[in-house]
């Protein structure tokens, strides 16, 4: 015999279940500073990236099921690809790709079993600080227009607020990767701090002075000068 569940509960287990999901993963911190914007992640794998381009000055972070928040990101480029081809580049713009993200999200929550356990940020770095765009995306398609600093995964709930107290406008890149490890120093198992060195990290900005593409990963000796060795 068929049982019935109130479209309340349904809607709240699947939001707790995505939640629960999200939680699990290794975070990600987003900062503004100085020149551009900031991503770090806590991730030690160099093939698998949470952190990626999506366009001239568009990029893309993410946090839970890597095959969910990939399917997005590609979705994401061929969406911006071919509006810059039909139109044109300017009218490629993260406003219109978070919409773009944000129904393809509420409408998995809506409508199938389990909702996508993923939590996605894109940024567009503007001429000024002033136009950088920041848009925070979570499991049912809503969007949330950011500021300063944003985490996701892990202890976000824990340690954001402390992180936002701390940020301050003008910082340059090496303070918003110290102020970003602060953010990742927590332990999702709920252990003691730890200290991340650069091998346990992917980092990469949206740089407000490079030509047309803005994007740029950091590795090697340079992400090693940023992250302290101890």
């Amino acid at each position: 015999m068929p049982f019935y569940v109130s479209p309340e509960q349904l809607t709240k287990d699947k939001a707790d279940y995505a939640r629960k999901g999200i939680a699990r993963g290794r975070s990600v911190v987003v900062v503004a500073y100085d020149e551009g914007i900031a991503f770090v992640a806590e991730n030690p794998s160099r093939a698998l990236h949470k952190i990626s381009e999506i366009y001239d000055r568009i990029a893309f972070a993410a946090v839970g099921r890597y095959h969910e928040f990939e399917n997005l990101r590609v979705a994401g480029v061929r969406w911006a690809d071919l509006r810059g081809y039909s139109y044109d580049r300017s009218d490629v713009t993260v406003r219109g790709l978070a919409n773009a993200y944000a129904q393809t999200l509420g409408t998995v929550f809506s409508t199938e079993a389990k909702p996508w356990e993923v939590e996605i940020v894109v940024a567009e770095v503007g001429e000024t600080p002033a136009g950088d765009q920041v848009y925070r995306l979570t499991y049912d398609g809503s969007v949330a227009d950011e500021h300063g600093v944003i985490v996701m995964g892990g202890q976000a709930d824990q340690v954001a607020p402390a992180l936002r107290e701390r940020w301050r406008e003008g910082l340059d890149l090496s303070g918003a990767i110290a102020l970003a490890l602060v953010g990742l120093a927590p332990d999702p198992a709920g252990g003691p701090a730890r200290t991340l060195g650069a091998s346990a990290l992917e980092v990469a900005v949206l740089e407000r002075g490079r030509p047309r593409r803005a994007f740029r990963r950091i590795t090697g000796p340079a992400l090693d000068d940023l992250v302290p060795a101890s």
